[in-house]
Protein backbone atom coordinates (compact mmCIF):
# COMPACT_ATOMS: atom_id res chain seq x y z
CA UNK A 1 0.00 0.00 0.00
CA UNK A 2 1.17 3.48 -0.84
CA UNK A 3 0.16 6.53 1.20
CA UNK A 4 0.49 10.14 0.10
CA UNK A 5 0.71 13.27 2.25
CA UNK A 6 -2.28 15.54 1.66
CA UNK A 7 -1.37 19.13 0.79
CA UNK A 8 -3.58 22.21 0.94
CA UNK A 9 -3.97 24.66 -1.95
CA UNK A 10 -0.75 26.42 -0.85
CA UNK A 11 1.34 23.20 -0.91
CA UNK A 12 1.41 22.92 2.88
CA UNK A 13 1.11 19.48 4.46
CA UNK A 14 -2.22 19.14 6.24
CA UNK A 15 -1.17 16.28 8.51
CA UNK A 16 -3.54 13.95 6.68
CA UNK A 17 -2.55 11.05 4.46
CA UNK A 18 -4.52 9.33 1.74
CA UNK A 19 -4.19 5.84 0.32
CA UNK A 20 -3.22 5.89 -3.35
CA UNK A 21 -6.41 5.61 -5.37
CA UNK A 22 -8.69 7.11 -2.70
CA UNK A 23 -10.60 10.28 -3.49
CA UNK A 24 -9.39 13.70 -2.45
CA UNK A 25 -11.66 16.29 -0.90
CA UNK A 26 -11.96 19.79 -2.34
CA UNK A 27 -8.68 21.77 -2.09
CA UNK A 28 -6.64 18.66 -1.29
CA UNK A 29 -3.61 17.71 -3.38
CA UNK A 30 -0.57 15.47 -3.45
CA UNK A 31 2.94 16.01 -4.85
CA UNK A 32 4.24 14.52 -8.09
CA UNK A 33 7.73 14.85 -9.55
CA UNK A 34 8.76 14.85 -13.20
CA UNK A 35 12.45 14.15 -13.73
CA UNK A 36 14.34 15.06 -16.87
CA UNK A 37 17.94 13.90 -17.27
CA UNK A 38 19.87 16.00 -19.80
CA UNK A 39 23.33 15.29 -21.18
CA UNK A 40 25.87 17.70 -22.69
CA UNK A 41 24.41 17.18 -26.19
CA UNK A 42 21.00 18.43 -24.93
CA UNK A 43 19.51 14.96 -25.22
CA UNK A 44 17.07 13.69 -22.62
CA UNK A 45 16.47 10.25 -21.19
CA UNK A 46 12.87 9.30 -21.97
CA UNK A 47 11.09 6.05 -21.25
CA UNK A 48 8.10 4.24 -22.68
CA UNK A 49 5.40 3.15 -20.27
CA UNK A 50 4.26 -0.48 -20.32
CA UNK A 51 1.14 -1.05 -22.41
CA UNK A 52 -0.81 -2.09 -19.31
CA UNK A 53 0.33 0.81 -17.10
CA UNK A 54 -2.45 3.21 -16.15
CA UNK A 55 -2.66 6.07 -16.94
CA UNK A 56 -1.13 6.71 -20.36
CA UNK A 57 -0.34 3.12 -21.38
CA UNK A 58 2.39 2.75 -23.99
CA UNK A 59 3.30 6.46 -24.14
CA UNK A 60 6.76 7.99 -23.85
CA UNK A 61 7.49 10.18 -20.82
CA UNK A 62 10.09 11.63 -18.54
CA UNK A 63 10.57 9.63 -15.36
CA UNK A 64 8.28 10.58 -12.51
CA UNK A 65 5.98 9.56 -9.76
CA UNK A 66 4.05 10.48 -6.67
CA UNK A 67 5.76 11.42 -3.44
CA UNK A 68 4.98 8.90 -0.73
CA UNK A 69 4.17 10.05 2.77
CA UNK A 70 7.23 11.36 4.58
CA UNK A 71 9.36 11.85 1.46
CA UNK A 72 10.23 15.18 -0.12
CA UNK A 73 10.50 16.14 -3.78
CA UNK A 74 14.24 15.47 -4.17
CA UNK A 75 14.11 12.10 -2.43
CA UNK A 76 11.22 11.10 -4.70
CA UNK A 77 13.05 12.26 -7.84
CA UNK A 78 16.16 10.24 -6.97
CA UNK A 79 14.11 7.19 -5.94
CA UNK A 80 11.87 7.13 -9.03
CA UNK A 81 14.82 7.33 -11.44
CA UNK A 82 16.65 4.57 -9.56
CA UNK A 83 13.56 2.33 -9.47
CA UNK A 84 12.42 2.87 -13.06
CA UNK A 85 15.75 3.21 -14.90
CA UNK A 86 18.42 1.90 -12.51
CA UNK A 87 20.24 5.25 -12.67
CA UNK A 88 21.89 6.85 -9.65
CA UNK A 89 21.55 10.60 -10.00
CA UNK A 90 23.90 13.09 -8.38
CA UNK A 91 21.60 15.21 -6.22
CA UNK A 92 23.95 18.18 -6.64
CA UNK A 93 23.33 18.17 -10.41
CA UNK A 94 19.56 18.62 -10.20
CA UNK A 95 17.25 21.55 -9.68
CA UNK A 96 13.55 22.30 -9.86
CA UNK A 97 12.96 24.35 -12.99
CA UNK A 98 9.17 24.57 -13.00
CA UNK A 99 6.24 23.97 -10.66
CA UNK A 100 2.52 23.89 -11.31
CA UNK A 101 -0.82 22.78 -9.90
CA UNK A 102 -2.93 20.41 -11.95
CA UNK A 103 -5.66 17.85 -12.08
CA UNK A 104 -5.22 15.29 -14.82
CA UNK A 105 -8.56 13.65 -14.08
CA UNK A 106 -6.91 11.06 -11.84
CA UNK A 107 -5.99 13.14 -8.83
CA UNK A 108 -5.42 16.81 -7.93
CA UNK A 109 -1.71 17.49 -7.57
CA UNK A 110 1.26 19.78 -7.56
CA UNK A 111 4.17 18.96 -9.86
CA UNK A 112 7.85 19.70 -9.30
CA UNK A 113 9.73 19.47 -12.60
CA UNK A 114 13.38 18.54 -12.05
CA UNK A 115 16.25 18.72 -14.52
CA UNK A 116 19.44 16.83 -13.76
CA UNK A 117 22.40 17.77 -15.97
CA UNK A 118 24.27 14.51 -15.94
CA UNK A 119 25.95 12.22 -18.44
CA UNK A 120 24.30 8.81 -18.58
CA UNK A 121 25.73 5.63 -20.03
CA UNK A 122 22.84 4.32 -22.14
CA UNK A 123 24.10 0.78 -21.58
CA UNK A 124 23.70 1.24 -17.80
CA UNK A 125 19.95 1.92 -18.05
CA UNK A 126 18.01 -0.97 -16.54
CA UNK A 127 14.28 -0.62 -17.16
CA UNK A 128 11.95 -1.70 -14.36
CA UNK A 129 10.07 -4.62 -15.92
CA UNK A 130 6.70 -3.80 -14.35
CA UNK A 131 6.58 -0.16 -15.46
CA UNK A 132 9.01 0.63 -18.28
CA UNK A 133 9.06 -0.99 -21.71
CA UNK A 134 12.18 0.78 -23.01
CA UNK A 135 14.29 3.90 -22.61
CA UNK A 136 16.29 6.04 -25.00
CA UNK A 137 17.94 9.40 -25.51
CA UNK A 138 15.89 12.00 -27.39
CA UNK A 139 16.35 15.58 -28.52
CA UNK A 140 13.82 18.33 -27.87
CA UNK A 141 12.71 18.08 -31.51
CA UNK A 142 12.14 14.32 -31.21
CA UNK A 143 10.07 14.85 -28.06
CA UNK A 144 8.01 17.53 -29.82
CA UNK A 145 7.32 15.08 -32.66
CA UNK A 146 6.20 12.43 -30.17
CA UNK A 147 3.88 14.99 -28.59
CA UNK A 148 2.43 15.92 -32.00
CA UNK A 149 1.44 12.31 -32.72
CA UNK A 150 0.09 11.75 -29.18
CA UNK A 151 2.88 9.29 -28.34
CA UNK A 152 4.16 11.27 -25.32
CA UNK A 153 2.40 11.92 -22.01
CA UNK A 154 0.61 15.21 -22.77
CA UNK A 155 1.22 16.89 -19.40
CA UNK A 156 4.93 17.14 -20.20
CA UNK A 157 4.29 19.26 -23.27
CA UNK A 158 2.99 22.16 -21.22
CA UNK A 159 6.44 23.09 -19.91
CA UNK A 160 8.91 21.61 -22.41
CA UNK A 161 10.31 25.04 -23.34
CA UNK A 162 11.16 25.68 -19.68
CA UNK A 163 13.57 22.73 -19.50
CA UNK A 164 15.41 23.29 -22.78
CA UNK A 165 17.73 26.27 -22.51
Amino acid sequence: MEYWDVLDSNRNKTGKVVLRGDAFKENEYHLIVHVWIKNLKNEFVISKRKKDKYPYPGLWECTGGSTVSGDDSLKTALKEVKEELGIDLDKERGKIVYQYKGDNGFSPHFVDVWVFNQEIDKMAIKCQETEVEEAKMATREEIIELLKVNAFVPDCGRYLDKIVN
